[in-house]
């Protein structure tokens, strides 16, 4: 997997995508990110992206011909890329599915918008699409490469070690996860479920999807609209749905 990415903040990116599951894979040569500085696209000797914006205006917007300049080096030095996207809270929101798809193009370019924004050209002669991660507002579309980095390189075999994480993930199934524990036993009298420590791996196992439908079902329940359940989870959630209908029933 193949990623570009063009900012004016290129240490910000290196570093985030040097640690960790990202890190690792970097040096496997399971992923292949290279960050371009966007001030390296430009003409004048001040090395300037952004300018005020015409009709006035608070703030600074990025310029269109660095990144034009920027995507073009991108073509000749590694390759056509199969999507060019824009890092922008106008976006498609980013979701696992989008994740997957980006996985399956190979190559991508991400753009990150700071200031103010960005010219409108860019939207219409450099990027093929926009994506945000989410309705907030961050200083600039870094971090927010960064997030589609990660959550994307965890599709590529082998960068996770182990594949049952990834195929058990809260968004792969629509369903989050139930809680864990580990030592110590006991805490501030709160006590590690007996069921998980008991050796029934049965009743552990029924116990752990039981306890994830009840988490989304209160936490996020416009996830189960799509979850895929299989026959026990299904038997799980007519249950506490009957048993919420009862409480709520209740004098």
């Amino acid at each position: 997997m193949k990623f570009d990415v063009v900012t004016v903040f290129p240490e910000l990116v290196e570093q985030v995508t040097s640690v960790g599951v990202v890190g690792r894979a970097r040096e496997a040569g399971l992923l292949d990110v290279a960050v371009h500085d966007l001030r390296d696209f430009t003409t004048d000797r001040h090395r300037t992206v952004d300018d005020a914006p015409y009709g006035g205006g608070p703030g600074m917007v990025l310029k269109v011909e660095p990144f034009l300049r920027a995507v073009e080096h991108v073509r000749d030095r590694r390759g056509e890329p199969a999507a060019v996207i824009l890092m922008s809270p106008q976006g498609e929101t980013f979701t696992h599915e989008a994740a997957v798809r980006l996985t399956g193009l190979g190559h991508v370019v991400l753009l990150c918008g700071r200031y103010q924004g960005v010219d409108e050209r860019v939207r219409g002669q450099v990027a093929t699409e926009e994506i945000s991660i989410g309705d907030y507002v961050l200083s600039g579309g870094e971090l927010a490469a960064a997030v589609v980095i990660d959550a994307v390189s965890r599709q590529v075999p082998g960068v996770v070690g182990n594949s049952e994480s990834v195929a058990t993930d809260s968004f792969v199934r629509r369903m989050l996860d139930g809680p864990t524990y580990t030592r110590p036993a006991s805490l501030n009298g709160q006590e590690v479920p007996e069921v998980l420590v008991s050796g029934d791996h049965a009743g552990i196992r029924r116990w752990r999807k039981r306890e994830a439908v009840k988490r989304t079902l209160r936490r996020r329940p416009d996830l189960l609209r799509r979850a895929r359940l299989d026959d026990e989870e299904r038997e799980c959630l007519r249950e506490l749905e009957t048993q919420g209908a009862t409480r709520r029933a209740e004098p």
